[in-house]
């Protein structure tokens, strides 16, 4: 199914957190690292994945990094702290510098660019694609998708609100929630763009699986299911 997409808005997707590289050049500061690299913290597994069927299904450019989060966080301002690991966080400032400029910056700039150009043919909905550890801390979480959003924005609630039901629609066993386990107004890619653009021009919304469904013999219907629901969703 590739809808039209016209009714609600130009959909753009990305992927943040797409994969785990870590470039030559900085491999030495990760040594021993292999199995922070392969967990949540590294990246988020299934994203791309579910990412690039919901692009090819919808008919949609897939904008996505796959530079690990522990050398620099893609979904995080250059500005917050947190945008470093333990890994990189001690390195000299002319050095950070160096890495958002090689390694953050062109995603950024390439998404900048592709809702710039979405938006002269109205207004865009945007959806980042990433995922969550089913348990952290000892505390599970439980659901098994969910979007984040900005509440205070009505037509961000509406057209989550309007997704969700389309996807439960298909899958009534979903455990499906909103702005759980993050808060969509959360310091990130989509609320930098906020900012920008007033909520009648631009939706950010980020879609979070659990990563305790990847691989499992329901993922290849969840993937198929919420690039239907949202097709369905954007009419």
């Amino acid at each position: 199914m590739t809808p039209s997409a016209r009714k609600v808005g130009q959909l753009v997707l990305t992927c943040e957190h797409g994969g785990n590289r870590i470039p030559t050049e900085y491999a030495g500061l990760f040594r021993g690292a292999k199995a922070a690299l392969e967990s949540h913290r590294g990246w988020d597994e299934g994203a791309l994945e579910l990412a690039r069927v919901m692009a090819r299904k919808l008919g949609r450019p897939l904008h996505f990094t796959t530079w690990s989060r522990l050398l620099v966080e893609s979904n995080r301002s250059p500005t917050n702290p947190r945008i470093w690991s333990s890994f990189t966080e001690h390195l000299p400032k002319a050095e950070r510098e160096r890495i958002l400029e090689r390694w953050w910056r062109p995603h950024r700039t390439e998404v900048e660019q592709a809702i710039a150009a979405a938006l002269k043919k109205g207004r865009v909905v945007h959806v980042a694609v990433h995922s969550f550890t089913p348990e952290l801390n000892g505390r599970v979480r439980n659901a098994d998708v969910t979007v984040l959003y900005d509440s205070r924005r009505k037509r961000e609630t509406e057209f989550c609100d309007r997704w969700m039901a389309c996807l439960h629609e298909l899958d009534p066993t979903l455990r499906i929630r909103r702005n759980y386990p993050y808060l969509g107004k959360a310091d990130g890619l989509t609320t930098a763009l906020r900012k920008r653009y007033p909520e009648s021009r631009y939706l950010g919304i980020e879609l979070e699986i659990s990563q305790g469904l990847v691989g499992t013999k329901r993922w290849a219907g969840l993937k198929a299911n919420i690039a239907e629901s949202l097709g369905a969703a954007l009419g």
